[in-house]
């Protein structure tokens, strides 16, 4: 659940669930969210397990279950996956180094599996490893401005650069921890991380100190990311081989051995998947899972779609056949009937920033 349950629906939230904790849906106008962040910016409560790591084995314990390498550094993060022996995705995480302990931020259904799966494979090695979701709070700042309003709240350090970097200081003479994100949404962003208790007065230095932001919850978090063309657990990844996506940022290839790295590396040598993520540009909005079809056969399905506030029309990501050629003309399957779909390009959108998770593809 949010820490902030009570404060949002001061500020008008509805809610929704996601992997069992409640988290913002939106403030009563997710469209008019989503244009103030795309033009200015604007903050998210976000919903992240949370797993501490300690004890001298941290690193190497985690390194060795991860798909990308652990930075040895204090102030340094890395995106990676946990895969299964086939080589699909249980879960996605970012992976900070503070110092003394690593902080693990996961989708929030997958902390507790993974520190009761962790636990059961600790042996000699010196490591402590538990769910710490419910003490801490996690913001997300995001836009074309978040620079600027990160500079106007932060003290005792600056915005950190490049992604997934962090320095520590304070705003409103709160600790906090201040993270460059890897801009999913397609803009600047950051990620300011306190501890629980003091997470309500955090909120309202982040919308009210400085340049102002506005609220936003996860129904402008959806159209935002899909704008950007950014993958998301949920609904491009989980049970899927990271090279099908072309999610080249989460993958190490030259590290030393974990769970699925042999099959990974075979789809990486065989350079061609059997499918690969697209944007479709559509004349009505499909819903998740529809069919897409090349003439009279199915050629894949769409994972999510939106009505684009930025385009004004509906859009859609889509998973379809990798050898299809860039001019077949394609059909969406809505309510029973065939509506074409123009396949495009990503990012849909443009901001000032791009996520590594952009899928990049070799071919």
């Amino acid at each position: 659940m949010t820490v902030l349950r009570d404060l949002h629906a001061e500020h008008g939230a509805t809610f929704e669930e996601r992997g069992g904790r409640d988290v913002v849906r939106d403030y009563g106008r997710p469209a008019v969210a989503h244009r103030a962040v795309r033009n200015g910016v604007g903050t998210i409560e976000m919903g992240y397990g949370v797993v501490l790591v300690e004890g001298d084995d941290r690193v190497e314990f985690v390194d060795n279950a991860v798909s990308n390498r652990v930075p040895d550094d204090d102030g340094e993060g890395c995106y990676a996956l946990l895969l299964d022996p086939q080589g699909r995705i249980e879960t996605d995480l970012y992976v900070y180094n503070a110092g003394e302990r690593l902080l693990l931020f996961t989708p929030p259904a997958q902390a507790e599996p993974l520190v009761a799966d962790w636990q059961e494979n600790v042996f000699i090695q010196d490591v402590e490893i538990r769910d710490a979701s419910e003490e801490f709070g996690v913001f997300g700042v995001h836009g074309p401005q978040s620079t600027e309003k990160v500079a106007s709240v932060l003290n005792h350090a600056g915005a950190p650069e490049p992604h997934l970097s962090f320095v520590r200081g304070s705003i409103a003479d709160i600790g906090v921890t201040v993270i460059a994100s890897d801009a999913l949404p397609g803009e600047e962003g950051y990620e300011i991380v306190c501890s629980a208790d003091e997470a309500g007065d955090l909120f309202d230095a982040i919308l009210n100190y400085g340049n102002a932001a506005a609220p936003f919850g996860y129904a402008s978090w959806e159209s935002l990311t899909l704008e950007a063309g950014t993958p998301l657990f949920e609904t491009e990844l989980e049970g899927r081989l990271p090279n099908v996506l072309g999610l080249r940022n989460a993958l190490d290839f030259e590290k030393g051995c974990y769970v699925g790295q042999e099959v990974v590396s075979k789809v990486e040598n065989r350079g061609q998947p059997s499918q690969r993520l697209v944007g479709l540009r559509v004349e009505e909005l499909p819903s998740s899972e529809a069919a897409v079809f090349a003439g009279d056969a199915a050629v894949g399905e769409v994972t999510r779609a939106v009505d684009s506030p930025s385009l004004g029309e509906p859009v859609a990501l889509a998973l379809v056949d990798y050898d299809l050629d860039t001019d077949t003309a394609l059909t969406v399957r809505v309510d029973g009937e065939e509506e074409a779909a123009e396949r495009t390009e990503l990012p849909f959108v443009e901001g000032s920033d791009r996520s590594g998770r952009v899928p990049k593809y070799r071919d």
